[in-house]
């Protein structure tokens, strides 16, 4: 275990036995290696544990843990929050892939632009077995997130990398808006700080029928939606009119708009003003 590490990169895990090996190793084989990785198993039933335990008996740098019951995923990340030590967070997923100069990368573009509270990078959705479907880019300086902020997630979560303190003093992730929690805390840590992403690719998003993107986009557009109006109502944001027009057709989409198709239209939208 490094004993003051620069960045924590926190992986939370659940029932990911197929895929947290190759999660788990593409963090490890990292170009940049002053890394405390801390994982948090929650609740998995399958043998996720047993595979999570033989790579932290192999590389000190893992802190694992594991919770006696499910907890979903925003309780799950604040406990990693909780007790990381680093200056700066990295997300993983156990079932997503970075690519080796991810950490080192993304921990100059932080050193290098201090006013920036979060960045993220593109990213690569790939099938169940990491071959790519599509690239997914993102907005990349401050001025065109926040402008593009409330019709668009402007982060892929699993490739974030963001300052620890802003992160705790934004309130961490609230366990009301799972499955939007990342969206959420993206506006309140962005009261503290600037946005940004890397114009580069440094993560393979895995997809797959378990995935929650297919499973529950409802519940997700009806969040996403909640998470808008209190960014208007609480966070201080201002929306201008074309944000307004997106808030009530987004709106009637949550009722009217069957899944698969919400699913396909998020897909468009997201070509479109990615």
């Amino acid at each position: 275990m490094i004993p003051q590490p620069l960045v924590s990169v926190l992986m939370p895990a659940y029932n990911a036995k197929d895929y947290a090996g190759l999660a788990i190793e593409s963090i490890l084989n990292q170009t940049f290696a002053d890394f405390e990785f801390i994982i948090i198993d929650d609740g998995s039933s399958d043998q996720t544990t047993l595979i999570i335990e033989k790579y932290a008996k192999e590389d000190g740098r893992i802190v694992f843990l594991k919770n006696n019951q499910n907890l979903k995923i925003s309780q799950t990340l604040n406990l990693g929050l909780k007790i990381a030590k680093g200056e700066f967070i990295a997300r993983m997923d156990a079932d997503d892939w970075s690519y080796p100069e991810r950490l080192g990368m993304q921990l100059d573009f932080m050193m290098a632009h201090p006013e920036v509270a979060i960045n993220g990078a593109n990213i690569e959705i790939c099938d169940q077995n990491l071959n790519v479907l599509n690239v997914r880019t993102y907005p990349n300086t401050n001025s065109q997130i926040r402008n593009k902020i409330f019709r668009l997630n402007p982060f892929a979560h699993s490739v974030t990398f963001y300052k620890t303190e802003i992160a705790k003093k934004a309130g961490g992730y609230d366990a009301n808006f799972n499955l939007a929690e990342d969206y959420d805390l993206y506006f309140r840590m962005g009261k503290y700080g600037e946005f940004a992403n890397i114009s580069k690719v440094l993560l393979k998003l895995r997809t797959h029928p378990q995935s929650l993107s297919a499973q529950q986009i409802s519940t997700q557009s009806r969040l996403n939606f909640s998470v808008r109006l209190k960014a208007l109502k609480t966070y201080g944001y201002k929306a201008n009119w074309s944000d307004k027009i997106f808030l009530f057709f987004n709106y009637l989409g949550i009722f009217l708009i069957p899944n698969q198709l919400k699913f396909k239209l998020y897909n468009l939208i997201r070509r479109l003003y990615g």
